[in-house]
């Protein structure tokens, strides 16, 4: 039995793997490469013949996990995809909007579209929904569970068995104590083992202190500077989180009502997927836009509004524009949320630039820069060794992916020092598993 990782191999994007075993070959995920020169052209080549896959396993929707599924169908892939009900929910938004925006980004380059809205609709029908728990056969040599990952709605850790080989994928792991999600399933056992390490270098801090730091953020901005707080935020997860968060800060009269614009109508459509499917606190203030012209109305509004806007991490969408419109104004405030991989638009204002591009023109970095790392909703490095102190023993084989090199290999650093046996992949490397 082989194993390839074709994807979020020293890295936080893209994430893909082969495995081989027999002549069945099956994938772990399907996700665009996000960031980087490379990222688009990254995109363009499977390596692999999409004809020869057999059936595809799906952790979660977010678009760096699912977003080329459609390109796969395109050249050729007839199979089943396998995901949760949440996750097939949600995917029936997020893959259509995905190509809208593949067909928007063509357009301004004049250039092919990765995939269109058509196409990724045309996708779904693969979609095969799964309950959590239950045994699945997607072909005859093997058979697979799905476990709550607790890190978005539908996300799943995945329970593998070929023959007398037991592989387990952790997906993106979520961090215990959260709202909305349920903490990650303990898992007992593993021959081999993939475990994600986005933040696999550092801590959060507490929620008591997240929260803290948001409420600063929040009043800082909007009563002592009297400004606009723009939020990048995925709109699968994220967005929900903190609309959660800001009205416990209200209720607790940490922070006064205010205006809350959620610019997305992935989000919108996320947030009535989540109602669906769990619980959500009274949302009043909020205001949900869908139009272009509605969005843009808001870039109108000098003070006083929060705005939370995808991408989240400012590589496309209408984040772009609310950024053009605040960035340069000091008394503005762009609070992170989430992790920002390298190459994007996200990482370069974290990292202090003191311009940006956007659109084809520079503009000043003036406004206040936050970055509330607790409120993600990837597991910490203490989080992340907790649940790999659920296993009786060691698995034979451990591999830590989707993190940047430096938290992929302190994390590695920390798995060995269990005694077990960790390593990094490197992007497309090929092992046995016997």
């Amino acid at each position: 039995m082989k194993l390839t990782f074709l994807g979020a191999a020293g890295e936080v994007t893209g994430s893909c793997y082969l495995v081989e075993a027999g002549e069945v070959k099956f994938l772990i995920d399907c996700g665009l490469f996000q960031g980087g020169r490379q990222a688009g052209q990254r995109n363009r080549r499977f390596g692999f013949d999409p004809r020869e896959i057999a059936f595809v396993l799906l952790s979660h929707a977010h678009i760096d996990h699912s977003g080329l599924l459609p390109r796969l169908s395109m050249q050729g892939y007839t199979g089943p995809v396998y995901a949760t009900r949440a996750t097939c929910d949600l995917l029936g938004v997020m893959l259509p909007d995905s190509g809208h925006l593949q067909e928007r980004e063509a357009d301004r380059e004049q250039s092919a579209p990765l995939y269109t809205e058509g196409e990724a609709r045309k996708s779904l029908r693969q979609l095969q929904a799964v309950e959590y728990d239950a045994e699945v056969r997607p072909h005859p040599s093997a058979r697979c569970v799905f476990r709550d990952a607790g890190h978005i709605l539908g996300s799943a850790i995945l329970e593998i068995w070929i023959g007398g080989t037991k592989i387990v994928f952790s997906g993106d792991l979520g961090q215990p104590g959260r709202p909305i999600v349920h903490d990650p399933t303990p898992i007992e056992a593993a021959d081999v083992l993939l475990v994600e390490s986005t933040y696999g270098d550092r801590n959060h801090k507490s929620l008591v202190q997240t929260l803290d730091e948001l409420a600063y953020a929040l009043n800082d901005t909007l009563a002592s500077r009297k400004g606009n707080v723009v939020i990048p935020s995925f709109a699968v997860g994220r967005t929900q989180d903190i609309l959660y968060y800001i009205a416990q800060l209200q209720r607790e009269q940490r922070v006064p009502l205010m205006d809350v614009y959620v610019d997305s109508p992935m989000a919108l459509a996320a947030t009535r997927i989540t109602l669906k499917h769990a619980k959500l606190p009274d949302l009043g203030g909020v205001h949900f836009t869908e139009s272009v012209e509605e969005s843009m109305r808001i870039n109108s509004i000098r003070a006083g509004a929060v705005i939370i806007s995808a991408s989240g991490m400012c590589d496309g969408g209408r984040i772009r524009h609310h950024l053009r419109y605040n960035l340069p104004r000091p008394e503005c405030a762009i609070v992170f949320a989430g992790f920002q991989a390298q190459g994007t638009l996200g990482r370069r204002i974290v990292d202090g630039a003191k311009t940006v591009r956007i659109h084809g023109e520079q503009y000043p970095v003036r406004a206040k820069v936050f970055t509330i790392g607790g409120l993600s909703s990837h597991a910490d490095q203490t989080a992340l060794l907790g649940w790999l102190g659920s296993f009786k023993r060691p698995p034979r084989q451990t591999w830590v992916v989707h993190g940047e090199p430096l938290a992929a290999g302190a994390l590695r650093d920390e798995i060995r020092r269990k005694g077990w046996s960790a390593q990094v992949p490197s992007p497309a490397q090929t092992i046995e598993i016997a």
